[in-house]
């Protein structure tokens, strides 16, 4: 299970040397043992590579944060009103154009833009000229290209128009020349490349992990359905929600470390403790899960037998969520956790716990909850929970939207797809509604709450001013600032609203 986690690691993609011939008669291997000439020179550099082109992925774990506390799913909590300042921009609407958070997540994508970049440059050619063929190569460069439209797909949705480039990774050269593209065209490349990426890629993975063709139908799918194409959208994800993929029955069991990679997972980003991460400046970089220490209840302790650590009561569920789970619904205990009523009914674990000292709700994210025994090194950076980013789940709740918004509405299908979501959540089928587009969008809250989508569903389905109130600016059109630091380096225009 943890193969693919074991093996990202934080490849640093190797200068480019420029020569100076015409000065000094310079070889660089006079002060470096490898260039970049000696390398792509066999089919493990081009694994290796690969893995690195996943390792970005690991660092956009405050996107799933974000994604609720900017909803009416959660609350950003913490310590106090300065504590975790960006995360309490984004809860409050307030958000500045330097806030760290979103610069972070900016950058992150862009790091994975470049090493996929860096890799396609080179896939027919390397930088001696050379051709080289390997088995599995052209499925290889389908992980990369689903990849790229990854990191794209979450630049768009957050903000945007956004800077797109594919043919090279970006250098000192191009800074003050970069220009944002209207966002369609960056739509259009993730497209083509999740095209690209579902032509080449296996129905199952070699290591668990690593991406799959149905992984790149979902996500395009998904796509589709931001950009309101729901006649593709449904055909597309058709493709994934008659794929080998089956309902967890019991819901809490999905988030366990056992229920990793299990039959519900469509796409998991991979998250490792075996190589301990230590680095507080820059908290987000290790093979670790850092946003499962912010879900965590403050001061949590009992006796050995209590199977929780403790954490910063960040990312708080509202009431407001948890109020909105019908009786029954197995779905609201695993995914609030009533940190009081778990103390009184585990008696024999001796609990005590501090409340969350702001914006305190009583409530915590139960589905990423710290869990003992699955972290290492420093506690807090290093939990080795996966982020379920695509779950079956999800890809049924989209097509039955899909199919209720297309050309050719299909209410069969589209009930189909959302009774399969209810009858497993209060494990009967007396719980079934009519599938209205309404009632799929109610549901998706419901099943994939404090998982990252809430806000982006609420902006791309035109809900977000409605529901999030007089707080919410509309000016924005849901989308977050360009960080200010581009701004002044690059020269790059702001969004609306900021």
């Amino acid at each position: 299970m943890k193969s693919i986690k074991n093996s990202i690691g934080l490849i640093i993609i190797l200068s480019i040397f420029m020569g100076c011939s015409d000065v000094v008669d310079f070889d660089p291997h006079d002060e470096y043992n490898v260039t970049e000439l000696d390398y792509l020179k066999t089919a493990d550099d081009y694994e290796t590579m690969a893995v690195s082109c996943y390792t970005p992925t690991q660092w956009l774990n405050q996107i799933v944060v974000v994604g609720d506390i900017a909803s009416d799913n959660a609350v950003a909590g913490g310590e106090n009103a300065s504590d975790v300042i960006a995360l309490q921009q984004i809860d409050d609407f307030e958000v500045l154009t330097n806030n760290s958070t979103l610069e972070d997540l900016y950058l992150s994508a862009y790091e994975g833009i470049n090493r996929t970049n860096y890799l396609i440059a080179y896939k027919d050619v390397n930088l001696a000229g050379e051709t080289i063929e390997f088995e599995g190569k052209e499925a290889l460069f389908g992980e990369v290209y689903f990849l790229r439209a990854y990191y794209y797909f979450n630049l768009v949705k957050m903000f945007g128009d956004v800077v797109l480039f594919t043919d090279r990774k970006l250098g000192l050269e191009d800074f003050g020349s970069l220009q944002r593209s209207p966002k369609e065209d960056v739509y259009a490349q993730i497209e083509a490349d999740l095209l690209n990426a579902i032509s080449v890629l296996p129905t199952t993975a070699a290591q668990q992990g690593r991406i799959t063709k149905y992984a790149a139908q979902a996500l395009l799918g998904k796509v589709y359905l931001y950009e309101e194409k729901f006649s593709e959208s449904a055909a597309m994800l058709e493709n994934v929600v008659n794929g080998p993929f089956t309902l967890v029955e019991n819901f809490d069991d999905i988030f366990l470390l056992a229920g990793e990679n299990g039959t519900e997972s469509v796409y998991e980003v991979q998250y490792s403790n075996g190589q301990p991460y230590y680095n507080w400046g820059g908290q987000t970089r290790g093979q670790g899960n850092y946003a499962v220490q912010q879900c965590g209840v403050r001061g949590f302790s009992g006796s050995a037998d209590m199977p929780y650590n403790a954490g910063w009561s960040t990312n708080l569920p509202t009431q407001d969520l948890a109020a909105a789970y019908e009786e029954g619904d197995q779905r609201k205990n695993a995914t609030v956790f009533d940190v009081a009523a778990y103390a009184n009914n585990n008696p024999s674990f001796g609990i005590t716990f501090q409340e969350a000292p702001y914006k305190n709700t009583g409530l915590y994210n139960k589905k990423y909850l710290p869990r003992k025994g699955q972290t290492s090194g420093q506690v807090e950076l290093n939990y080795e929970n996966n982020q379920r980013t695509i779950r079956y789940s999800d890809v049924l709740l989209m097509a039955a939207e899909a199919n209720l918004r297309g050309a050719a509405v299909n209410q069969a299908k589209a009930q189909a797809y959302l009774d399969m979501v209810r009858d497993r959540a209060f494990g009967d089928e007396d719980h079934r509604v009519t599938a209205t587009v309404q009632a799929v969008w109610d549901e998706r809250r419901l099943e994939l709450a404090m998982e990252g989508d809430r806000f982006f569903d609420l902006v791309r389905t035109g809900q977000a001013s409605s529901i999030l109130g007089s707080g919410y600016n509309a000016a924005t059109n849901g989308l977050f600032p360009i960080p200010q630091s581009e701004i002044e380096v690059s020269g790059l225009s702001q969004n609306a609203g900021y």
